[in-house]
């Protein structure tokens, strides 16, 4: 039986669950949930889902929202073996190390940049959110640095969140990772690795780009 996938193509969370269940071969039934027109404040949605985000996930009546857990839900139960979330205790901890670093650092800070001009009607972008974003950017190519992927020697969920991340900072900005050689090359290396990549991120990831240049245009038009 398919499982339910609340989300929004736009989403970088969303899209990663969407790459964790290809490469684990789980089938999802995308149900698009426009926030904008306030379908995550219905109260179906509010029962399944109280924080009223997205991802959010119905597999048959087991509900679990945050992306990256929903990824490490969907290695558990339907992966053929534990390689994009490894069971062994140091190396399981490194991958949830980077999967937290995106939510609180990387995905979090590219937010504190864009979002105040996309969603709430701020008129320049701020320096210091500019800087911290920089800062993460470097964090991950010291990351990079020490393993040819982000946890280790092979593809994980860790790299599958960071890359919805990272491919939703170049849609937005082309330049991003000019001054970061083994990003690009990270990022190259996951893109060939991915289950039909296009279809489970790119298109999303342009779409976004395409909503925050839109955003960016205007503001320096005024």
């Amino acid at each position: 039986m398919p499982i339910d996938l609340y989300y929004m193509e736009a989403s970088a969370p969303c899209r990663s669950v969407m790459m964790t269940a290809k490469m684990v071969g789980a089938e999802l039934n995308l149900k698009k949930t426009d926030l904008m027109a306030g379908d995550n404040m219905k109260p179906e949605y509010i029962k399944m889902n109280p924080q009223h985000n997205i991802p959010t996930i119905d597999d048959n009546g087991f509900y679990l929202n945050e992306s990256r857990a929903i990824c490490a839900y969907l290695v558990n139960a339907y992966g053929k073996d534990d390689t994009l979330y490894p069971k062994e205790p140091k190396v399981r901890a490194l991958v949830d190390q980077r999967l937290y670093f995106d939510m609180g650092v990387f995905y979090h800070r590219f937010g504190l940049v864009y979002y105040p001009v996309m969603f709430s009607g701020a008129t320049k972008l701020d320096e210091k959110a500019l800087k911290d974003f920089g800062d993460a950017l470097d964090f991950l190519e010291v990351f990079l640095g020490q393993n040819k992927y982000a946890a280790g020697d092979h593809l994980t969920i860790a790299d599958i969140a960071l890359l919805a991340s990272a491919s939703t900072f170049v849609a937005t900005n082309k330049t991003v990772f000019d001054k970061h050689p083994k990003i690009q090359a990270w990022l190259e290396t996951c893109k060939s690795e991915i289950t039909d990549y296009e279809e489970t991120n790119n298109q999303g990831a342009e779409a976004f780009g395409q909503w925050a240049q839109s955003a960016l245009a205007k503001l320096e038009s005024e």
